[in-house]
């Protein structure tokens, strides 16, 4: 069964441009938005604008197990603490 076709049937090619936008996107909106991801980056030299592609996932730094216990449990949020909203709140909140 197929449940999105568009997504589940692309090339590889697709895949890859796909999967690459999105870690970009990804990686450019930690390092602007968690201090502890930039300090991460900028510990081993690594800026956004030096991930192109999903080819350069192994210059990202890995988040370790103790990175996890260190920053728990705001430390890592992308967004203030005021703008995060627990599903069932947000069910309550649409008109």
């Amino acid at each position: 069964m197929i449940w999105n076709e568009t997504k589940e049937c692309m090339s590889r090619e697709e895949m890859r441009v796909l999967q690459s936008a999105r870690l970009i996107k990804t990686v450019d909106r930690v390092y602007h938005s968690v201090p502890f991801y930039r300090r991460k980056m900028q510990n081993i030299g690594i800026e956004p604008g030096d991930i192109r592609g999903i080819e350069d996932l192994p210059k990202l730094p890995f988040t370790t197990k103790a990175d996890l216990r260190d920053n728990y449990p705001f430390g890592l949020f992308a967004v203030p603490q005021s703008e995060i909203v627990h599903p069932a709140e947000r069910q309550e909140r649409r008109p």
